[in-house]
């Protein structure tokens, strides 16, 4: 029964760690494009690009945290992650011009990698295998809560206090994500054999990338780009549809449904298989999105937020925990950075180049092309992970 045992000191740990880490994110994803706007009059484009160059970091910070895991450890970088995350946090308050705000959030981006790559290889290494789908549901539930807090905090500080506000709040978060590092026991290491050592101590993309993640990895690339679009201009769609109030409340509704869901979408995937989790999500964001591009009223946006939590926000969490699906401890970190670098590049990519559609569609006509890029991963997930979990 002790093999079974989920909710662990360190399992507890960890969740909260990585929620303060990403908490911090999001508060900053939905002020940030509005900051350079206000202080350095930036045009939308620049703003999503100052918006999205911290996934960019992000990606980069963990392309090579993977690796080094396997090398000093899972707690030591992340100790060290969050650390740096407190350092540029704190940088914001030099950002005296546009570029030099750019390259603050490149390296924040980097931290955030780091660090959150960390957690997320601590919880898998901890979690019995037996309840994989459940434990990792359970820890990304301080993802999703940050979803709703990030922006809803930010929201209500960007129409109350100055910006400098928030980067004491962001730092003040981040300073409690590397307190509580040193509360984390060092998770057991089970050693690879000696022809897993030697390869990787020679220079080969497998050392950077765990490639049996990659299928489900470009998924949730073509998803994360979908959702950057909502996660980034939802303060700006909101005022063209004057639903300003509305969507003040959209990331909380998101939130909760997400709350109330994932534990059950979690076992679900355990007990019935991918597939039967993953077509449903993919279907039911789609049809979210779609009400999302064409709400008119407030309770339209808020039902959006609804059938999205239920979508969009069950299917990632279900895709971390088939990425990680039967490897070997030591190559857990690898697969776990694979995976979010992919995520990352998602949200890296999408602001800046949906910034760049957006004067063209309209911000409607943007979300109904989201809701027809997620209809056409259905496909791609049979393609590429789907038919080989249905021989399974």
């Amino acid at each position: 029964m002790d093999k079974a045992r989920l909710w662990t000191k360190d399992f507890v740990t960890v969740s909260v760690i990585n929620f303060l880490v990403y908490l911090t994110h999001f508060l900053l994803m939905v002020t940030i494009a509005s900051y350079a706007v206000d202080k350095f009059h930036a045009s939308t484009k620049i703003a999503g690009l100052v918006a999205g160059i911290f996934i960019i970091g992000a990606l980069l910070g963990r392309l090579g945290t993977g690796r080094l895991i396997e090398d000093t450890g899972s707690k030591k970088v992340l100790m060290i992650g969050t650390f740096f995350f407190i350092i540029t946090s704190l940088l914001y308050f030099a950002a005296i011009h546009l570029s030099l705000l750019i390259i603050i959030r490149l390296l924040h981006g980097i931290a955030f990698g780091a660090a959150s790559t960390a957690t997320g290889t601590i919880v898998a290494q901890i979690i019995p295998s037996s309840r994989r789908g459940e434990g990792i549901g359970c820890y990304s539930m301080g993802a999703i809560l940050s979803v709703a807090l990030g922006p809803f905090v930010g929201l209500f500080l960007i129409h109350g206090v100055d910006y400098n506000m928030i980067f004491v709040v962001t730092s003040v978060l981040a300073a409690g994500s590397f307190a509580l590092s040193f509360i984390v026991a060092k998770p057991a290491y089970l050693a690879p054999e000696p022809n897993q050592v030697s390869a990787v101590k020679s220079f080969q993309l497998s050392n950077f990338l765990e490639f049996k993640a990659i299928p489900i990895s470009i998924i949730i690339l073509v998803i994360s780009f979908s959702y950057s679009g909502v996660l980034t201009f939802i303060p700006l769609y909101a005022k063209q549809i004057h639903l300003v109030e509305a969507a003040s409340f959209y990331f909380l509704v998101y939130a909760v449904t997400v709350f109330f869901s994932r534990p059950l979408s979690g076992r679900l995937l355990d007990v019935r298989g991918a597939n039967f989790v993953v077509y449903p999500c993919l279907l039911i964001y789609a049809v979210g999105m779609l009400l999302f591009s064409q709400a008119s009223h407030g309770i339209a946006l808020l039902l959006a937020g609804v059938i999205i939590g239920l979508g969009y926000g069950n299917f990632t969490s279900s895709a971390q925990a088939i990425s990680i699906k039967g490897l070997p401890p030591h190559r857990l970190g690898l697969a776990t950075s694979t995976f979010f670098i992919f995520v990352d590049l998602g949200f890296g990519v999408g602001p800046y180049l949906l910034g760049s559609l957006a004067p063209f569609t309209g911000y409607r006509g943007l979300y109904l092309m989201m809701a027809i890029v997620i209809l056409a991963t259905i496909p791609l997930y049979y393609f590429l992970y789907g038919r080989k979990a249905s021989s399974e």
